[in-house]
């Protein structure tokens, strides 16, 4: 709900008009300025290169295999493993960090690794908490059958992933329910301290918020890791998460929701049987100090170890981080409070609802600026809007947002129907039970049994509930805004859904950089695979063959050569020394010597042989078949 003194002027059915498009026109405006200078940045960690390069054919087995990633990222001793065709392990061990000013990882191979295609799969925990994993081939000699499926699923899936969550879908509710709760009254409805509804509402949070952050600890290693719920209780695993930053952060959640369990005793106990005014403002304004900076200190777990901890700007994100949420808690764990006293309580007071509305509209001014700040840091651009599943999560959100402000001025028309400050009829109700209870016949309790005492008692509290049930019912306005934040409150639920899948999504900006990284390393080069057969005769002793040569992938920049000399028969011919030379006689470039490196009998490769324009190129290859016998045989083709 948003409203306050509308400006002076405006009729008003056309004052939320025209806040409402005024409110879209800055959204606006905003978000072409922020986007229109947005620069590149990371929030999920994403690869942006290996060595050898994913889907390449190496000449020999490398020495070890490298990967770059786009940001900081935790590596575990199983993060990097490297499977042969047959899906044994050619690595020998832990991944190991290589300083050089970027951030890159390798992992040793095993020596005198045979040709065929290798798997290389990778797992591990972004700086914003999330986990990340990937898988790519690469090729030795030649690309050959392998039995290693790549994965489908990415890190933190299947019912661990799912029940992770779930759990921070309850943090995050029970969050709202318990800042927001507190704040709606102390802020807006301070004689709620005593309602049984209220005060159920809260505690709910707390517990809630309370399980979730014990759920999240215990899931936290198999989450980023096996993915075996039953690793959830493994004590090793346990204390590995404590020695990390998500782990950290929940440990400060737990201990900060211990002081907010005293907060919450203290307001709904010596605060709500306060009956001074003096000292119950000094209270309020004791209890609204330390309540802020607990709501602040759990929000900033949060900011700490997710998406606003990592990127740009990360000393302006997590402030701004801690608003948001803060605002959020405001906005919709009050709308959640209002409901409950409006369908639980028969005191409520016009003043406590034009209260709320003005602290809600304050919530929402504070969301719109602090949610196009993190809109810009985590798209970058309007492609990404559109492009991107975080985008799209977030138009989704915007639209729900804009429905529920909507629907929050018709839930502010029903706010200014309702009477002054008077109480509603339901208290005046009351008053007849309530003298009746007074009454000396019904106190002389010596001269009724007490058991008939205690029916009475329910009988006349029955009444009374029924008489204000009643009373309730017939105020109209009172019920037309009971059916408008009901649907407030409906549409919360799901923007809160949206937005806990949201905070678990690849940001836009890293996507996009991680298809652009992608890219440009698989970028095609010009031309087609060559493909060359030529016969040779050394003069000498089996000295007659074929040569057949293979350019990958032919065309102008770095391709990889194999060269296989075959003998009578078709079978692998063994000889001392195989020689190449690309020349490319119209523009006088070379001849360009290239000496391949025997693998196998018959078989040599040349990695990384560099065609430097397209051409008419001319071929040369040099065979000895023994000390004194060799032969040159060429062969003209079009390359790029």
């Amino acid at each position: 709900m948003t409203a306050t003194a509308p400006p002076f002027g405006l009729s008003p059915i056309r004052r939320p008009l025209a806040a409402v498009a005024l409110l879209a026109a800055l959204i606006s405006l905003l978000f072409g300025l922020v986007l229109a200078g947005a620069s590149p940045a990371s929030a999920h960690a994403a690869l942006t290169g290996s060595n050898p390069q994913d889907g390449s054919v190496v000449a020999t087995a490398p020495k070890e295999v490298t990967l770059n990633f786009s940001e900081q990222i935790a590596m575990g001793e199983d993060s990097i493993r490297v499977l042969d065709p047959s899906g044994k392990r050619a690595d020998t061990g832990s991944p190991r960090e290589l300083r050089n000013g970027t951030v890159q990882y390798g992992i040793t191979l095993h020596s005198g690794l045979p040709d065929g295609t290798y798997t290389v799969a990778w797992q591990a925990v972004s700086a914003d908490s999330h986990p990340v994993s990937g898988a790519f081939t690469f090729s030795v000699g030649a690309p050959s059958q392998t039995t290693v499926a790549l994965p489908s699923d990415g890190a933190g899936g299947g019912l661990v992933g799912t029940l992770y969550g779930i759990a921070r879908y309850a943090a995050y509710a029970g969050f709202i329910l318990l800042a927001g709760g507190s704040a709606f009254v102390l802020a807006c409805w301070q004689r709620g301290a005593g309602a049984r509804p209220l005060q159920r509402l809260v505690v709910r949070g707390w517990v809630t918020l309370t399980a979730a952050t014990l759920a999240m600890l215990l899931l936290r290693s198999p989450y980023t890791g096996s993915g075996k719920l039953a690793d959830a209780f493994d004590l090793d695993g346990l204390q590995s998460v404590l020695d990390t930053k998500p782990g950290a952060a929940l440990v400060s959640r737990l201990l900060l929701l211990g002081a907010s369990a005293l907060f919450v005793a203290v307001l709904f106990g010596a605060y709500a049987k306060r009956e001074d005014e003096k000292e119950k403002q000094d209270l309020t304004f004791g209890l609204a100090i330390g309540g802020a900076v607990i709501a602040a200190g759990i929000a900033g777990t949060w900011a700490l170890a997710e998406h606003a901890s990592t990127g740009i700007q990360p000393g302006i994100a997590m402030p701004v981080d801690v608003l948001h949420l803060l605002a959020v808690a405001a906005w919709l764990g009050g709308l959640t409070a209002l409901l409950v006293a409006l369908y639980r309580t028969p005191d409520i007071t016009s003043r406590a609802v034009r209260r709320f509305s003005r602290m809600a509209f304050g919530s929402v001014l504070v969301l719109t600026a602090t949610g196009l700040y993190q809109s810009w840091r985590q798209l970058g651009s309007w492609s990404a809007l559109t492009g991107t599943r975080y985008g799209q999560l977030l138009l989704i959100k915007v639209a729900l947002v804009a429905v529920l402000v909507g629907v929050a001025w018709i839930s502010r028309r029903w706010t200014g129907r309702l009477a002054g400050d008077e109480e509603p009829a339901a208290e005046a109700g009351t008053s007849e039970a309530d003298d009746e209870a007074e009454s000396p016949s019904a106190g002389n309790a010596g001269e009724v049994d007490p058991e008939r005492a205690v029916q009475l008692t329910r009988q006349r509290a029955a009444l009374t509930a029924t008489k204000e049930k009643r009373a309730r019912d017939a105020d109209p306005e009172r019920s037309g805004l009971r059916r408008s934040v009901m649907v407030e409150t409906g549409i919360a639920v799901v923007l809160l859904a949206v937005t806990t899948i949201l905070t678990s999504t690849e940001p836009g900006r890293t996507e996009e950089e991680a298809a652009r990284s992608k890219s440009a390393v698989a970028a095609p080069l010009t031309g087609g695979q060559i493909n060359l057969s030529m016969p040779f005769d050394t003069g000498g002793q089996n000295g007659k063959g074929t040569v057949r040569l293979d350019v990958t992938p032919g065309g102008t920049g770095a391709n990889n050569v194999h060269v296989w000399v075959d003998g009578p028969g078709d079978r692998p011919m063994d000889v001392p020394e195989v020689k190449l030379a690309f020349t490319l006689e119209s523009k006088d470039i070379g001849p360009l010597p290239v000496v391949p490196e025997r693998i196998t009998t018959g078989h040599w490769t040349a990695g990384g042989v560099q065609i430097p324009m397209a051409g008419d190129w001319k071929v040369t290859v040099t065979v000895r078949t023994s000390d004194i016998d060799q032969t040159t045989v060429d062969k003209n083709v079009k390359i790029g």
